[in-house]
């Protein structure tokens, strides 16, 4: 597909060698018979959203890359929204590569989430990779009511096998009941002081999180605990826990990360919410 391509209004192509404009929207609803309906499915350019088989009364989407984005100069959004008593699992297929653009502009990914009072939402995106010469800043903002459930993967790898990475500025932020409950941002590469260093990642080049947040805390909060070189599972100011994990590659940081996932799987004692994709 060419990155001129326009399909339902959702891809635009601005003047000639200039970015993509792109988003995509996921609504999951209940259906009345006690499963989550998907009435709003509606991506293109990059986002190909399809429906999955589900494993039990919840919904599954996964985001198949349908072309190269994001590019330098692309602007791309998606939003989710889990409706109130609904269940919804993202996914992707493949890893989201940045690489570099014609514009020398930087591209952009924001990501909005909205989880209702009783839903649960598994967002367990691929790793996002940052290649040379790339220059990208993705933002995930996710707002949950007071009785929502979120696990939440996020992973990056920075440069690809054998190359420097490109510049990679990210921020993750989680309200609960409309206070902050995590925010966080990151920021590597070329122009980025100290990235590289022994206070930061060390040489190491990838790093990834593990956020859950479920009112099962409130109770039973999360103990600080390490879990294993480069990786510690810490409980925050709230119905929640963070496992953050940096590593040499993708493969060690998700097994970092499965781990963190097994202690919150013992902790919540949930096995249908828990259940590793």
């Amino acid at each position: 597909m060419g990155r001129q391509a326009v399909t339902a209004g959702a891809v635009r192509a601005a003047r000639p060698g200039a970015g993509l404009r792109a988003t995509a929207r996921i609504v999951a609803a209940v259906d009345g018979r006690g499963g989550t309906a998907l009435p709003v499915l509606d991506g293109a350019g990059p986002f190909a959203l399809r429906r999955l088989r589900p494993y039990g009364p919840g919904a599954r989407v996964a985001l198949v890359g349908a072309m190269s984005a994001p590019l330098g100069g692309d602007r791309l959004a998606l939003t989710a929204e889990a409706g109130d008593g609904t269940a919804l699992t993202f996914t992707t297929t493949a890893a989201t590569l940045a690489l570099p653009g014609r514009t020398g502009e930087p591209a952009t990914y924001d990501t909005r989430i909205r989880v209702g009072d009783g839903a649960v939402l598994r967002w367990l995106p691929e790793p996002l990779i940052s290649a040379r010469g790339s220059d990208l800043r993705a933002t995930t903002r996710v707002e949950l009511a007071p009785t929502a459930r979120l696990v939440l993967r996020e992973e990056q790898i920075l440069g690809r096998a054998g190359e420097e990475p490109g510049r990679l500025r990210s921020r993750l932020t989680v309200l609960r009941a409309g206070r902050v409950l995590f925010d966080q941002e990151l920021a590597y590469g070329p122009g980025v002081p100290g990235w590289d260093g022994g206070a930061v990642l060390g040489g190491l080049r990838a790093v990834g999180q593990l956020l859950v947040v479920d009112p099962a805390f409130e109770a039973r909060p999360a103990a600080s605990r390490v879990l294993g070189e480069g990786a510690a599972l810490m409980p925050l100011a709230g119905p929640a826990a963070v496992v953050g994990a940096v590593a040499r590659d993708g493969l060690e940081l998700r097994g970092a990360l499965d781990r963190g996932w097994r202690e919150f799987a013992r902790e919540c004692r949930d096995g249908g919410i828990w259940e590793q994709e």
